[in-house]
């Protein structure tokens, strides 16, 4: 039995199987028509394939560029899963506000909620962690009874690490007992002991310096 050809499957197959194009000749001859028509046929084929190269090429340039170049070592990949480890610890290890959470608990506006926040950490009052794309704040840097704003003795530890920390260089040596303040962590004496927290920071600076 034969089966009937749907006209509209058959167009589109058609379609798909052949491709037209038309190009305009002024003052051609037939003769000079049908041989650029022989040469445009002639090269379809090459343009056709150069075409397909290029598109390789180009998946390839792409997938080249989001694969590692060389694989990971057994060293590097136990290297950054004690990473991960550690900036997990820090994370858990306190209490870490958004810019949104201190415009809430310091009354400023909440249309531009990241704006005085940014500011501090500009101007060295006080540092953040950057995890996926949001800063997160330490709320022991924050004076809870003055208004949420960035206690005092903060600034002069940021300002003598310096370059020598990064952001979670600074969160790992506050939140870690420390020898010099007899076992206890800069974080918890920093508002209240903010001399010794300084002191620690030099004695720190001193033991990198002398190796």
């Amino acid at each position: 039995m034969n089966r009937r050809t749907d006209p509209k499957q058959q167009q589109q197959r058609q379609r798909e199987a052949e491709k037209v194009v038309a190009v305009a000749l002024a003052q051609a001859s037939p003769r000079e028509a049908d041989a650029i028509a022989e040469t445009f046929a002639s090269i379809a084929g090459f343009v056709k394939d150069l075409v397909g190269r290029q598109h390789r090429q180009a998946l390839e340039s792409i997938v080249e560029a989001l694969v590692p170049k060389v694989p990971p070592t057994p060293t590097a990949l136990k290297e950054a899963a004690m990473l991960a480890q550690a900036r997990t610890a820090v994370l858990e290890s306190g209490e870490w506000l958004t810019a949104a959470q201190i415009a809430g608990l310091a009354g400023f506006s909440l249309s531009n909620p990241s704006a005085q926040p940014n500011k501090w950490k500009r101007e060295g009052a006080i540092f953040a962690l950057r995890h996926h794309g949001v800063d997160y704040f330490p709320a022991y840097g924050l004076d809870a009874a003055g208004g949420y704003r960035p206690l005092k003795a903060m600034a002069p530890v940021l300002e003598r690490f310096g370059e020598h920390k990064d952001s979670w260089g600074l969160a790992y040596w506050f939140m870690s007992a420390n020898s010099f303040l007899a076992g206890q962590r800069p974080l918890d004496l920093l508002a209240r002991e903010p001399d010794r927290v300084l002191a620690a920071a030099e004695d720190e600076l001193q033991v990198v310096a002398h190796g």
